[in-house]
């Protein structure tokens, strides 16, 4: 909440990092946001409202900005700083919109002025020209011979040299690109591990000696030319839906992991004869599976992995002759006793873990900590239960109103505190579980309209886990 009603057209002096000056302007507000923008002001003494008068709104451009507007949308809760003063109001210029899609806090608005002053007044022309050209021009890919002992990489964006550096520089075995071109020709390279993002990507030509192939966000019609058709990869498909298909030039592949949405289809893989082992798992509720009937046309299959299929039932997968093993690593425990029977005394070995409850699992489905009580029944309830009462309270939550922001904070606050509690009694928050919270925290708090820098502050503030 700011700790004035401001209006638009309002003026403020702020005091900024390097000990100067600097001034930003109100161009609307509504019961969420007050949205402001920074003025091209910079200057020892603090400025009057009557040298304010007529000064340009701060654009952008050092780095990588383009030129737009310092124009932020602050939400409510935040306090404007001490060293924020209003002193007057000033006509919003005509160019410049009521709010910005952007959003931050208070002090970006100081902090916008002193790094474009920083890059106007304290860098060299050749430096910033070369940062900009770095963006489209050559690669100093010789730099990585300074590391002789790096074998892996992340890139985004065109190749620029990229796959010819690959290919001079066996050593590097792992490869994690996004936003990639629509031809990627990795084939003379000596990557082993490829994770792959990019809506542009239609053909992708792989080495002969990569076994781990990720594709995240890709085109649908994309064709991959992998050696032997892909008999030696381990294809993960990340993001998968009802809708994924295992892309052209992968025929041949054997072993195929769908990661993805509370919906997927067993036709993703229909077509891969050769297919021995599949592994899927539900990211969403509800953990269902369509087009089942499609692993009866495998063949070859011999091992089923099933995690977090909550919306199994016992009859889903059909009888497959070459079924060696089903793994379910998550599941409804009424179907269980049918599960156990269909396959007793057939040669397929049935592994079951964290089968729950229907009834527990009408009330926690859509919990994001629901499988927590595989770790700690105890401890996973008590993480559940703090959850859902933060839901419950961030869902009554008015829409507009001063006190809403305060009341989420507090709410969310609270929910990293109770976790503290929990995971000192009963030490079940690992790394996966930190991500796990930091996620279901970052949603709740994005429900009640708190920007995700913000939520992260906070959630950094309170955890000790």
């Amino acid at each position: 909440m700011v700790d004035r009603a401001v209006q638009a057209g309002d003026v403020a002096v702020m005091r900024l990092s390097d000990g100067a000056w600097g001034a930003c302007q109100v161009t609307g507000v509504n019961g969420q946001v007050t949205s402001v923008y920074a003025l091209r002001w910079h200057s020892v003494e603090r400025p009057s409202l009557d040298e304010l008068r007529g000064v340009e709104p701060l654009k952008l451009d050092h780095h990588a900005y383009d030129g737009q507007l310092a124009h932020l949308s602050i939400g409510n809760w935040h306090a404007v700083p001490p060293g924020f003063t209003w002193i007057g109001s000033l006509p919003v210029p005509g160019a410049v919109p009521a709010f910005s899609s952007t959003y931050s806090g208070w002090q970006s608005l100081a902090d916008d002025v002193v790094r474009q002053r920083h890059w106007d007044r304290k860098l060299p022309a050749t430096m910033k020209s070369a940062y900009r050209a770095a963006s489209t021009g050559p690669v100093r890919w010789s730099a990585l011979d300074q590391l002789p002992r790096c074998t892996a990489l992340t890139w985004a964006g065109p190749d620029r040299g990229l796959a010819r550096a690959l290919a001079d520089r066996p050593l590097v075995s792992s490869l994690t690109w996004r936003d990639a071109p629509a031809v990627v020709n990795l084939a003379d390279t000596g990557v082993q591990h490829l994770s792959l993002a990019g809506a542009d990507v239609c053909e992708v030509r792989l080495p002969r000696g990569l076994h781990g192939l990720e594709l995240a966000a890709v085109n649908q019609s994309l064709t991959v030319c992998a050696a032997d058709g892909g008999r030696w990869l381990h294809l993960t498909l990340t993001g998968a839906d009802a809708e994924t298909t295992v892309p052209s030039g992968l025929h041949g592949v054997r072993e195929v992991a769908l990661d993805g949405s509370g919906t997927m289809s067993a036709a993703a893989v229909a077509g891969l004869k050769d297919l021995e082992n599949l592994r899927i798992y539900w990211r969403k509720p509800p953990g269902r599976l369509v087009d089942a009937a499609a692993l009866a046309g495998l063949p070859r299959l011999a091992v089923v992995e099933l995690v977090d299929g909550y919306g199994l039932d016992a009859d889903t997968l059909p009888d497959t002759a070459s079924l060696t093993q089903l793994s379910i690593s998550g599941l409804r425990r009424s179907i269980v006793p049918a599960l156990k029977a269909r396959y007793r005394g057939s040669a397929v070995r049935l592994v079951i873990q964290g089968a729950k409850p229907d009834t527990w699992l009408a009330a926690n489905l859509y919990n994001p900590f629901r499988d927590w009580v595989d770790d700690d029944a105890r401890g996973g309830t008590a993480a559940c239960t703090a959850y859902a009462n933060t839901f419950r309270i961030i869902g009554k939550l008015p829409q507009t109103g001063d006190g809403c922001a305060d009341e989420a904070e507090a709410a969310l606050r609270k929910l990293v505190e109770t976790l503290n509690r929990i995971d000192q009694r009963y030490d079940i928050i690992d790394t996966l579980r930190r991500e796990e919270a930091f996620d279901a925290f970052l949603k709740l708090a994005a429900e009640a309209g708190v920007p995700p820098h913000v939520a992260e502050q906070w959630f950094d503030e309170c955890r000790d886990f």
